[in-house]
């Protein structure tokens, strides 16, 4: 299930964002999280199975499309379709947006089959 992020998941969030190759550094990651908190178009939300987040997906928005910044899902979890189901269900919340994708995350956006 998709949720989005609240500032009581700011360890988990940080966590899985740090699986991103360009969020290794810790004061990247913080200004990553900052941004997410404070930008009106910067929109993060969190992947829950039962009681666990194991996964996230970070978009920037504007009013005819999304462009996917960030997508992580926790490794022990990978392989298993949650990333592409965390981008469907993301694809279904905002019917009437094209979903984009930024250097980073462009070849998994085009693993996923969206119609863009």
């Amino acid at each position: 299930m998709l949720i989005r992020y609240k500032k009581s998941f700011e360890k988990i969030a940080m966590g899985l964002l740090s699986f991103m190759p360009n969020e290794k550094d810790l004061k990247r990651l913080q200004q990553t999280m900052k941004q997410y908190e404070t930008e009106e178009n910067w929109q993060l939300f969190l992947w829950k199975e039962e009681e666990d987040i194991i996964g996230l997906v970070g978009v920037t928005t504007s009013d005819s499309s999304m462009e996917i910044q960030h997508i992580s899902v926790n490794p022990s979890h990978r392989h298993q379709g949650i990333g592409k189901t965390m981008i469907k269900a993301l694809d279904e919340l905002y019917p009437g947006k094209i979903l984009t994708a930024t250097e980073d995350t462009e070849s998994f956006l085009n693993k996923c089959e969206i119609e863009r």
